[in-house]
């Protein structure tokens, strides 16, 4: 039995260990900007930080989906993008949007709804902050992850025509995918 829920501020070291077993995975080359080798090497100051805002839910969230042993099965980031901030994934908002990163769910959970379960909990977190109010949630996905742009618009994200050259290859790229707020959130 698993419980998707947002992650406290205590469990830096569990948001660690997941995100260094998920920079391991086979497809997290074109998955993730990031890499184990860099993730390694920042100090528990930047994993205190970065889990104790998320864990507030103010600009940022994390839902996570654990396991009765403790065990995280999975992770869906989310963060806060004001209108004309400074840029982000090559531009800069247009409007109040979130922006989801850090997607991954364990190989053994994956066709399972646990991904679905925790957008579901990303999304109504943004949707249903007072200040600022969004209009959309967006995320980038590598040209080739073709399961994960899948997964995406099965929950309802649409290619919005926008990309963003690939990290370390400018012969690839990253399209944005977004979903607008929905009708009668007013």
């Amino acid at each position: 039995m698993l419980t998707v829920r947002g992650v406290r501020a205590d469990e830096w070291a569990a948001a660690r260990a997941f995100r260094l077993d998920a920079l391991r995975d086979p497809i997290a080359a074109i998955a993730f900007l990031d890499t184990y080798d860099n993730a390694l090497t920042r100090p528990d100051e930047q994993w205190r930080d970065r889990t104790a805002r998320a864990a507030a839910g103010e600009t940022m969230t994390q839902c996570v989906a654990v396991d009765e042993d403790g065990t995280w099965a999975g992770v869906v980031t989310a963060f806060v993008e004001r209108a004309g901030d400074e840029e982000t994934f090559g531009d800069t908002p247009k409007v109040d949007q979130a922006h989801i990163v850090g997607v991954y769910v364990r190989p053994d959970h994956r066709g399972t709804g646990l991904a679905g379960e925790l957008f579901a909990a990303a999304l109504a977190w943004a949707f249903g902050l007072a200040e600022p109010r969004v209009e959309q949630v967006r995320l980038f996905v590598h040209e080739h992850n073709t399961r994960a742009q899948g997964l995406y618009a099965k929950m309802g994200f649409r290619l919005t025509g926008a990309t963003v050259p690939f990290e370390g290859d400018p012969e690839q790229s990253e399209l944005e995918m977004a979903v607008p707020r929905p009708a009668g959130l007013d």
